[in-house]
């Protein structure tokens, strides 16, 4: 038998039933025995685990996968409808070369024109362009009063970075992730220009206190939309723990830092405690705290925890009830969004048929095993799953009735999954400020992208102060 198929948490139950029913055995050889399968529950909990059962990332897993995703029938390649990127010609070059014909290396004969045959090349030219102002200098001849021609705003000292590459450099370091001293590197190296690290600091900083505004516009905004998704990851800033915690929709993107995970973090934020709509998430429990807005489970992390279940604790239920939420969800989708009353009846009550099975095959701890313990007995992994979505079963299946929720929380895991490409890149945050300007910037440009504004148009509007039209 295959050590994953062995009910690892009935053998320990049984293993723990029978030391308290053995009277003989010594206190000693009971206290070692405990700590043995203390540290075997341990090892349990982590056995098994992947990216497909439970919320590890896909880089740990140390043997390929299963896709769970089902295989469709369409066919490799472009779908119907997509629109492609391939290189076209322009009608108005930056330059244009002139061939001739040899005509010494053509048979002999008359030759007509033919017009031409066109053939473009797309390339980059990567140098810098220093604007030199030179503005007039009068002087009074009777009172030797000096009078200088006023120069464009912006330009103070005689020699100075210009706006677009500021911009350059702060796409580079906050959009594209590159640590400082390669952002250093490529300038140096590419364009021939000296710049420092703490430039690219400096640059990072105007950004982010050009945005100040721009970051209350995006909270009213995330306050007053009818869905709102939230998640939250641990960061590294200067090699302590901390939180970085993202609101989102499909519109706006709002990041900031904390040095906590809970309410502590995220009511002195002001979104939350203000939000009415449908708050979307994985089940963290402090975002129960917030009873003003309507609350929708991510089943996404439902089906990793219960194929868990199915495959550790083998519990038939799991997959019935897996399987169940995956027909739902293609119900919903197949119906534009929203099942209508007729078949929401019939899922509600496939939903019930699967929790009452499940009450008899997973049921709760027996309150005879209380023997003076006070509070609640411990469950396993499998039964607390079961109830929450006893206790939550509104919140699970909220995406079959309302057109505005989706199927999981993907939109809040995918605005914050860049954070953790940062920290592979450069590792961690070297202070709270530096944690901050990436999480209003990041916030700035995700909301840029998402409304139809490039990464670069967004910063160059930016250091020219101003924003985009949707801000304004």
């Amino acid at each position: 038998m295959k050590i994953e198929n062995i009910n690892i948490e009935k053998t320990l139950t049984d293993v723990e039933r029978l030391l308290k029913e053995d009277k003989n055995i010594s206190m000693s050889l009971a206290a070692m025995i405990n700590v043995l399968l203390i540290v075997v529950k341990l090892m349990a909990n982590r056995m098994g685990l992947n990216s497909s059962n439970s919320s590890k990332p896909p880089s740990t897993d140390t043997k390929k996968i299963t896709p769970t995703r089902k295989k469709s029938n369409n066919k490799t390649g472009g779908q119907l409808g997509r629109k492609g990127t391939t290189l076209e010609q322009i009608k108005e070059p930056d330059e244009v070369e002139q061939i001739s014909i040899d005509r010494r290396t053509l048979p002999k004969g008359k030759y007509k024109d033919g017009g031409i045959e066109r053939r473009q090349v797309f390339d980059i030219q990567i140098c810098r362009q220093v604007t030199e102002f030179q503005a007039e200098v009068l002087i009074s001849e009777v009172s030797g009063q000096r009078y200088v021609a006023q120069f464009p705003d912006g330009v103070k000292k005689s020699v100075q970075y210009g706006k677009q590459l500021k911009a350059h450099v702060v796409y580079m370091s906050q959009y594209q992730l590159l640590p400082y001293n390669r952002v250093k590197e490529f300038f140096t190296d590419q364009m021939g220009i000296p710049i420092s690290e703490g430039s690219v600091y400096n640059f990072n900083m105007e950004a982010y206190k050009k945005l100040a505004n721009f970051e209350l516009i995006s909270k009213e905004n995330l306050i007053d939309a009818p869905l709102l998704h939230v998640d939250e990851t641990g960061i590294n800033i200067n090699g302590d723990r901390h939180w970085l915690h993202c609101a989102t929709n499909a519109s706006w993107t709002h990041f900031f830092a904390h040095k906590k995970r809970g309410n502590e973090a995220t009511d002195p934020e002001g979104i939350l405690p203000s939000f009415k709509g449908v708050l979307c998430h994985d089940h963290w429990k402090p975002y129960y705290c917030y009873s003003d807005c309507l609350h929708a489970l991510c089943n996404a992390h439902h089906l990793r925890e219960l194929t868990r279940a199915s495959e550790q604790d083998e519990q038939v239920w799991a997959s019935d009830m897996q399987s169940f939420l995956e027909s739902c969800n293609r119900a919903v989708h197949e119906a534009g969004g929203k099942l209508n009353r007729e078949s929401s009846v019939k899922y509600w009550a496939d939903y019930h048929a699967i929790l009452k099975v499940a009450e008899i095959e997973c049921p709760p701890p027996d309150e005879a095993d209380r023997k003076g313990k006070r509070g609640r007995l411990k469950r396993s992994k499998s039964r607390n799953l079961l109830e929450r979505f006893i206790k939550y079963e509104e919140d699970v299946l909220r995406f079959m009735d309302n057109e505005i929720v989706p199927f999981t929380n993907n939109q809040g895991e995918r605005d914050i999954r860049m954070t953790k490409v940062h920290q592979k890149i450069s590792g961690c945050f070297r202070s709270m400020k530096g944690a901050e300007i990436f999480c209003r910037v990041r916030g700035y440009i995700s909301t840029c992208r998402k409304q139809g504004v490039s990464s670069s148009q967004a910063l160059e509007l930016l250091f020219n102060d101003e924003l985009p039209d949707f801000a304004k």
